[in-house]
């Protein structure tokens, strides 16, 4: 399956991130202000493009990309920088491709990643910038330094908001285990996971782009993010009128795609996921499923776990159902309908107690 723009970006940052030898070879070119033009690939379609130059394959190394650089035209690597195939060449895209670069170099990297679907790099002489060019996506890399500054600030806020969710999930279990819980509940629940979601993301972006530097934000990141119980899925599958795969990954996805401002409108949310008509529906009481709730308990398979569910049709008939109602599910044996009903009794418990002490 062909991979999108943004993950053929993401796998052309690792390429280039700070600790490998193509990054090496890029930040000698730039010290040396002599400009580069590297294609990251070679089929025949690039062959096409390719004009003059010569062939060398030889093994990648820094140096030799530094030297090859001097000379006029663009020097061709495999996908993945291991062996220099062809320097000094011309290429020659379609001219008709639109691009918003001025400069030649960069006009011709452009127009090369658009046509082939290859990375390109380019290393400006006069601006001193490392520009990656995918599909149509630009990007330019940073020092480590920059790089770290803004992602400091990313998990500081990541922290935050972690800490937040935190506060809104035991809450909603707390009000779902009482049966009052309102539509903005279950909006402002969504709200914070995808919060924190995008604000993981870009911080796993910082730690791809700064490679060895991002060893100790990569564990600070992951301390972060681990434990984070199950998200917003679960909430949606919970409380949305969806009730097929298809339709709850539909909701997942057009949750994730709104933008900043539309993040903050909890009437927003609510509709894209089905809960509500208009910001009047906000305080509507409803009740969940109970998928999230059960999914947190380990010994329960998730397929049981879904059974469950589906049998007693709500989280507050689940919690009521005795030890022998339980067993009367399939895959729910004596022990794990003690289990089951220890364990939501534990969840309540615990729900409770972090909602009024």
């Amino acid at each position: 399956m062909a991979r999108s723009p943004e993950e053929a970006l993401k796998a052309t940052l690792a390429r280039v991130a700070p600790g490998t030898g193509l990054r090496d070879g890029l930040e000698r070119i730039l010290r040396g202000r002599t400009g580069a033009l590297i294609v990251l690939g070679s089929d025949r379609t690039i062959d096409q493009l390719c004009s003059g130059g010569f062939d060398i394959g030889i093994e990648f190394s820094p140096t030799r990309l530094r030297e090859l650089a001097k000379m006029d035209g663009a020097i061709i690597c495999d996908k993945d920088a291991n062996r220099i195939l062809r320097a000094a060449v011309q290429l020659v895209p379609d001219p008709s491709i639109e691009t918003q670069e001025s400069g030649t170099r960069h006009r011709t990297a452009e127009r090369v990643a658009i046509q082939t679907g290859v990375p390109v790099i380019s290393v400006s002489q006069s601006m001193q910038i490392i520009a990656l060019y995918v599909h149509g996506l630009r990007y330019v890399l940073e020092g480590s330094e920059k790089v770290l500054a803004r992602a400091n600030q990313a998990l500081a806020t990541l922290e935050r908001y972690r800490s937040r969710l935190d506060q809104v999930t035991s809450s909603l279990s707390a009000l779902e285990i009482e049966a009052m819980v309102t539509v903005r509940d279950v909006a402002v629940t969504l709200q914070r996971h995808e919060m924190v979601r995008r604000i993981s993301e870009e911080i796993a972006q910082y730690v791809l782009e700064l490679g060895v530097d991002g060893r100790l934000l990569s564990l600070q990141h992951d301390e972060l993010t681990v434990g984070r119980g199950p998200g917003s899925e679960m909430v949606i599958r919970d409380y949305s009128a969806s009730r097929t795969s298809a339709e709850i990954d539909a909701a997942v996805a057009a949750l994730q795609g709104i933008g900043p401002t539309e993040l903050i409108d909890l009437s927003r949310i609510a509709n894209i996921v089905g809960l509500t008509t208009g910001p009047e529906s906000l305080e509507a009481i409803i009740g969940p499923r109970g998928y999230r709730l059960v999914s947190g308990l380990k010994a329960v398979p998730r397929a049981v776990a879904d059974r469950l569910v589906d049998h007693f049709g709500g989280l507050q008939n689940l919690m009521a159902a005795t030890i022998d109602e339980l067993m009367v599910v399939d895959g729910i044996g004596e022990q794990r309908a003690r289990t089951v009903r220890e364990g939501l009794s534990r969840i309540a418990e615990a729900s409770l107690l972090d909602r009024f002490l």
